[in-house]
């Protein structure tokens, strides 16, 4: 009889402990799962699963706290960074991050944002940029490309109408507070892997008491750009990170 049971040394793959079974309400193909999959892994690595605390708001990741089996406290739209603040300076022994998307952070909490990153709050924002409000029906977003049809600019968006395209990290990176400012995205394998590297340093930094960090992920929202999740990955790769490159920003960590 066949042996099935595979040995450690074997093991390629499985889900981080940190994640539950909950089934997410997640749209197939999104970018979301794949990066709840790596906070949770580098909280398990850093051995920090009874002392981080994520703050969720509102948007397609104000469920966040469903999946990932850690403290949570949830936010009013676009407050992240503000509560954020708080919970670092009455546990300053804690890891603190932000799980946020082009709406809340980039638009509604953009004051939060900025004020929260220029104190040097040590805290780390994950900004998820999908360039779409994707769980309200598919409007226009601060991120959303010139050219791009949504639901409120069927045409494609009009710099003369709507303006242009917010890009967060390049505005954190001018500020003083910030110690690491980065841009990622999770549409490959070896993309997701460098994601996880800057969610690390990221994390490492603000418990060393560093500074502020952002992490962008530049992801797809298939359902709402219409698109299958193959698709999808591929207009990222040949028009978002065009105008959103990958890379770091800044970095004064020292970290590796």
């Amino acid at each position: 009889m066949e042996n099935n049971i595979i040995s450690p040394e074997n093991l390629v793959y499985q889900k981080p402990k940190l994640m539950n079974d909950t089934p997410m309400h997640y749209c197939a193909g999104c970018s979301h799962g794949v990066v709840h999959k790596l906070v949770a892994e580098v909280i398990e690595e850093m051995g920090m699963e009874e002392k981080t605390i994520g703050i969720s708001p509102v948007g397609c990741a104000v469920f966040a706290y469903r999946y990932l089996d850690i403290d949570w406290q949830e936010a009013a739209h676009g407050r992240a960074p503000a509560l954020a603040t708080a919970v670092k300076r009455l546990w300053p022994d804690r890891l603190v991050f932000t799980y946020q998307g082009d709406g809340d952070m980039a638009c509604i909490g953009t004051a939060e944002t900025i004020h929260a990153l220029n104190r040097g709050e040590n805290i780390t924002i994950i900004f998820i940029n999908n360039a779409i409000y994707g769980m309200t029906g598919g409007q226009m977003a601060p991120t959303t490309l010139v050219g791009q049809k949504t639901a409120t600019c069927p045409y494609g968006r009009d710099p003369e109408v709507h303006g242009y395209p917010v890009k967060m990290p390049e505005i954190a990176a001018q500020l003083e507070g910030t110690c690491y400012v980065t841009r990622q995205s999770v549409e490959t394998v070896g993309a997701i892997r460098q994601a996880k590297k800057a969610i690390r340093k990221a994390f490492e930094a603000s418990m060393q008491g560093k500074g502020s960090s952002l992490v962008e992920i530049t992801s797809t929202c298939n359902s709402g750009w219409k698109m299958s999740p193959e698709k999808a990955n591929q207009w990222l790769e040949d028009n978002m990170l065009k105008f959103y490159p990958k890379g770091d920003l800044k970095d004064t960590t020292g970290l590796k």
